[in-house]
């Protein structure tokens, strides 16, 4: 039972658990945190406020106008809005107010990026450009040609891996999501090579994760994104960023007729939706065909 009479950093905790009972994920969690801290700090030592039922709309928009004078982007200041309206919507919907000041809350214009796609050519050269570094190689293998996130790949176990027996063509990648959710990835012969080659350097380090330092310790998505940044540079490919990596499977399997339910299933897709703004980008794609052992 929700205390009405909470305060809003009480109330701010409270959208916490709330989040973390509904299986959000961690950095979903963590980033709803930090805006409403950020708006609770300012509604305090701005505008004198501590309670939920004290802010009105005008209080909301003059954080939003401080954040825009602080040099933040509209796209910043657009997630801060949505994560101002979905506390408050928990806060009205907890009976802790009795009208959602956050309703009529605007959210600022920008322009959304495309996603960037790798041509062949480049992650060929990405490939290239790590090909004597073991480790990052099949980082690269399993993002290019699976298309898991780059959270799921730095918590995936060696238990994960199942390699082809006999005759088989893909073995099998089990992905565990955030959220909790949990699927299986095909994987082909290049990302099999790639991830025996690892475990042949890997050696028998007791740990059960399978991206691990030279001291056995888990690596950390900050240290994944160091090293492939870096063989973005070394490969000669600018504005590229790791998730590019993601954007590059999904886009390429569609240029080749892959369903969008089998490919939204595969990149673990909340909505149907978020598979399909990518058909826009196809004609994007390389028109050479992609070989199943390459992407």
């Amino acid at each position: 039972m929700i205390d009405m009479t909470m305060d809003l950093r009480e109330s701010r905790k409270q959208f916490i658990i709330d989040l973390e009972s509904k299986n959000r994920s961690k950095a979903t969690v963590i980033a709803y945190g930090k805006d409403i801290e950020q708006l609770v700090d300012y509604l305090d030592k701005t505008k004198g406020k501590t309670t939920p039922s004290a802010v009105t709309k005008e209080d909301i928009d003059g954080f939003m106008s401080s954040l825009r004078d602080k040099g933040f982007t509209n796209k910043s200041i657009s997630r801060k809005t949505n994560s101002t309206k979905t506390f408050f919507k928990f806060l009205r919907n907890s009976n802790v107010i009795n009208e959602d000041p956050a309703l009529l809350v605007a959210h600022p214009k920008f322009e959304t990026k495309p996603p960037r796609i790798l041509t062949k050519l480049e992650y060929r050269a990405l490939r290239d450009a790590c090909r004597h570094d073991k480790r990052t190689s099949a980082i690269v293998e399993l993002l290019l040609q699976t298309g898991i996130r780059i959270g799921e790949l730095a918590s995936l176990r060696i238990s994960d891996i199942t390699f082809s027996k006999d005759d088989a063509i893909h073995g099998s990648l089990h992905v565990t999501a955030e959220n909790g959710t949990e699927r299986d990835i095909p994987l082909n012969r290049a990302v099999q090579g790639a991830l025996k080659d690892y475990l042949e350097v890997r050696g028998s380090i007791n740990s059960e994760s399978l991206f691990v330092t030279k001291t056995g310790n888990p690596l950390l998505i900050r240290n994944i994104r160091t090293a492939i940044d870096r063989y973005f540079r070394l490969a000669g490919i600018d504005n590229a960023k790791v998730n590019d990596l993601r954007h590059t499977f999904i886009a390429h399997h569609l240029r080749r007729g892959t369903s969008l339910v089998v490919v939204s299933r595969l990149t673990g897709h909340k909505r149907l939706a978020t598979t399909e703004k990518y058909l826009q980008y196809i004609d994007r794609v390389d028109d050479e065909k992609i070989e199943l052992d390459e992407l």
